[in-house]
């Protein structure tokens, strides 16, 4: 599994699932969240939690905004995806931001790196149901490669930042799925906080694009 992945669940698994875990009290959004074609998310498994699947279930601002988890049987796994492209997701962006996102798909073209979003945005573009408010923040993900140049990348992004009418946040992504705050590679500390689907860890900056990510 990696960080961000979507989960397409089977609806005769995803109704065993409520049923087992007295998710009928959270009313017809989440009971019909399947059918509807929507995907779950993965996330860390919890301390002792047993054999199976771990993914969550955002929940948009007017239902509560809480974040639902389910440990699902791997055959209840339909498909997975990636999170959406920054450019489908851009669609259904406030008119505000479409400026700042023409720039960071240009900056991403430039790189060659892949740019995708998670977070409200890519919720909205997922379920068209209402994630975003005015303080919302743009959730970014950039694909890097061994030979992508993290300075002037990052150096990139803190400038389109500084005009943008949001906070840009997110991680840049290796292939393996290990993520770092974009931030931290911008700064100058000599260690960033590195995270994977099982953890988090530190490891020092110059080998974020090495193969062993955890020591």
């Amino acid at each position: 599994m990696k960080r961000h992945e979507l989960f397409f669940i089977r609806p005769a698994s995803w109704g065993a699932a409520l049923a087992a875990g007295g998710e009928s009290a959270a009313g017809p959004l989440v009971a019909h969240w399947v059918d509807n074609g929507w995907p779950l998310i993965g996330r860390r498994p919890l301390p002792g939690e047993g054999e199976g699947v771990p993914l969550g279930l955002p929940l948009p601002p007017a239902a509560g905004k809480r974040r639902l988890s389910y440990l699902m049987p791997r055959d209840a796994i339909l498909a997975t995806t990636p999170p959406p492209c920054l450019r489908v997701a851009g669609r259904v962006a406030p008119c505000r931001w479409w400026g700042t996102l023409d720039r960071l798909e240009a900056l991403a073209i430039q790189h060659g790196v892949q740019a995708r979003v998670f977070g409200s945005l890519a919720w909205r573009a997922l379920t068209g149901l209402d994630y975003l408010t005015a303080e919302s923040d743009l959730d970014l993900l950039l694909q890097v490669r061994t030979d992508t140049d993290l300075s002037a990348l990052t150096t990139g992004l803190a400038e389109i930042e500084r005009l943008a009418p949001m906070r840009i946040d997110g991680e840049l992504v290796r292939d393996d799925g290990t993520a770092v705050n974009w931030r931290e590679l911008h700064g100058s500390a000599r260690q960033v906080m590195v995270k994977t689907a099982e953890g988090i860890a530190l490891l020092d900056r110059e080998r974020f694009l090495a193969e062993e990510v955890l020591s």
